[in-house]
């Protein structure tokens, strides 16, 4: 349906039913390949003629089908994928790529195959570790999914096209890192909430339609009276997914801003580039298994054969969230994961200790994910706002 809505507006509209434009796009002869989590190489699935949509679960929607095959302890936001999966709402969907982020994201692809018709589905078995074992297996991992990409679009995988998916794949981490400096400003000139619309929304559109929005949202941003407030608390958000404005918004209504984040519906996916390299694919390997900075991957501070120091790791694990703290200004911590996600969970006790040796106050929120979970969390954010001085 033609909009002539702009900017924000654009955003907004989007974000309120994600799936419209995709379906237009479908209509229009385009195939749609939806993925889970930030690991699926999506440059490559820009560059196979195929439009990269990310799959999510639904805070507001009871989980009613997935507990028909998976267990009720495990990740609610993965299970609320698959719940959405099969009640039909991503039938839009001609392809799927899954990648190993966790182990309950291991689960999801045979369910997918078995219960949900899509023409295509593939598995990308990510390493946890950083050996040089793991380089090298990875790489052969991403040489796997382009045979089978290739198959699927009928698209040929060329040097030339990869290399003008990643120069657009980075020139759009280049447009979300603008937005993000303009979070800086006390008062920020973007809320928490506008931020996670926007990025939503072009984690749902062809990246070159993703880049123009977002080049109106500056604009837009940049011109517009700020209608933001002062506050006491200006927040580093970090942990596991937060794909609705929900959680944003119940901190945002406090004495507090949401200056930056470190999670993967936010900043993540966007503060480093791929690299460029002679072969395209070598810069992808490095980038999907090294440079996004995710718990399921092990980083270590390297010791050279002497005693560990736990200090030491630390700074290797979360030394890039002292910068951040730094150049926006952080005066306070939210450590937010949902019950059952593993690899933020265990992640907790070292960077209250790494928050603590910077000085800054910290609290730990583990939530279900739902709409009502979110409402105890309240008087805890609150009770943070009023430690900051």
């Amino acid at each position: 349906m033609p909009t002539t809505l702009m900017g924000l507006d654009r955003a907004r509209e989007i974000y309120s039913d994600r799936s419209q434009r995709a379906k237009e796009l479908r209509r229009n002869g385009k195939k749609i390949t939806g993925y889970i989590c930030l690991y699926p190489v999506i440059e490559m699935i820009t560059a196979a003629d195929s439009v990269p949509y990310r799959i999510f679960g639904d805070l507001r929607e009871p989980i009613t089908k997935a507990d028909s095959h998976m267990a009720t302890v495990v990740c609610s936001f993965m299970r609320s994928c698959l719940d959405i999966g099969l009640k039909g709402r991503y039938d839009f969907l001609d392809g799927v790529v899954f990648a190993h982020v966790c182990d309950v994201t291991c689960m999801i692809p045979g369910i997918w195959r078995q219960t949900i018709p899509t023409k295509y589905t593939h598995f990308i078995d990510t390493p946890h570790t950083l050996h040089p074992s793991s380089r090298e297996y990875f790489r052969t991992l991403l040489d796997d999914f382009r045979v089978t990409l290739e198959a699927y679009t009928g698209v040929k995988l060329t040097p030339e096209r990869l290399k003008k998916a990643i120069q657009l794949h980075n020139t759009q981490r280049a447009l979300v890192r603008e937005l993000y400096e303009m979070k800086k400003p006390d008062p920020p000139l973007l809320s928490g909430v506008e931020t996670l619309i926007v990025l939503k929304t072009i984690m749902s559109l062809p990246v070159e339609e993703g880049n123009n929005l977002l080049r109106e949202v500056i604009q837009e941003v940049k011109t517009r009276h700020n209608t933001l407030t002062k506050k006491k608390a200006r927040l580093l958000v970090w942990g596991s997914v937060l794909d609705d404005t929900a959680f944003i918004d119940m901190i945002e209504s406090l004495d507090a801003n949401v200056v930056i984040d470190d999670t993967c519906v936010g900043s993540r996916a966007y503060f480093n580039d791929v690299p460029m390299t002679s072969n395209p694919m070598d810069g992808l390997a490095q980038y999907y298994l090294s440079d996004i900075k995710c718990p399921r991957t092990v980083k270590e501070a390297e010791h050279g054969g002497k005693r560990k120091d736990y200090k030491a790791d630390l700074e290797a694990r979360f030394g890039y969230l002292k910068e951040y703290t730094r150049d926006w200004n952080v005066n306070g911590v939210i450590l937010q994961s949902l019950r059952y996600c593993d690899g933020h969970g265990y992640e907790v006790p070292g960077l209250k200790d790494y928050f603590e040796d910077l000085g800054l106050p910290s609290i730990y929120l583990e939530h279900d994910y739902s709409v009502a979970a979110l409402a105890p969390l309240r008087t805890r954010v609150q009770g943070l706002t009023e430690i900051i001085g």
